[in-house]
């Protein structure tokens, strides 16, 4: 009898199309031959053939990554867009937390500067007169 294995989670489980493929692989891997194969008959000869493929590779390679690079279930621009919006555009924080040890010492030093300042009483000076 055959076994077929289920995976537990259905929710990471996608709907292939045609040939294993999902739809979003089938429509970059279309885009990157529809770019790629062009480039390679206009490129051939003018810098030969080995260098055509090179550049059908370097044009096709970015849109084979997109098909195919998938990171917590987030497709690659969706993780790009989060990089380069949390390197180089960072908002506000919304929520800064307050560090008790700055606040602990901040209150040392102030009542330390209190103490020192404050008028006290003075120690008594010692007398000589009975020693004499």
């Amino acid at each position: 009898m055959a076994f077929v294995p289920v995976p537990k989670d259905l929710s990471k489980v996608k709907t292939k199309v045609a040939l294993n493929l999902t739809k979003r692989q089938i429509v970059c891997f279309a885009s990157a031959a529809a770019i790629g194969v062009p480039m390679y008959f206009i490129t051939r000869g003018a810098i030969g053939n080995s260098a055509a493929v090179l550049v059908m590779m370097a044009v096709m390679l970015p849109l084979f990554f997109l098909a195919m690079y998938e990171r917590d279930g987030q497709p690659a621009e969706v993780v790009l867009r989060n990089f380069l919006r949390a390197k180089f555009w960072p908002g506000k924080r919304p929520y800064v937390t307050e560090n008790l040890y700055q606040y602990v010492e901040r209150e040392a030093t102030h009542f330390a500067q209190q103490e020192s300042t404050a008028p006290g009483p003075t120690p008594a000076k010692k007398s000589n007169a009975g020693k004499e």
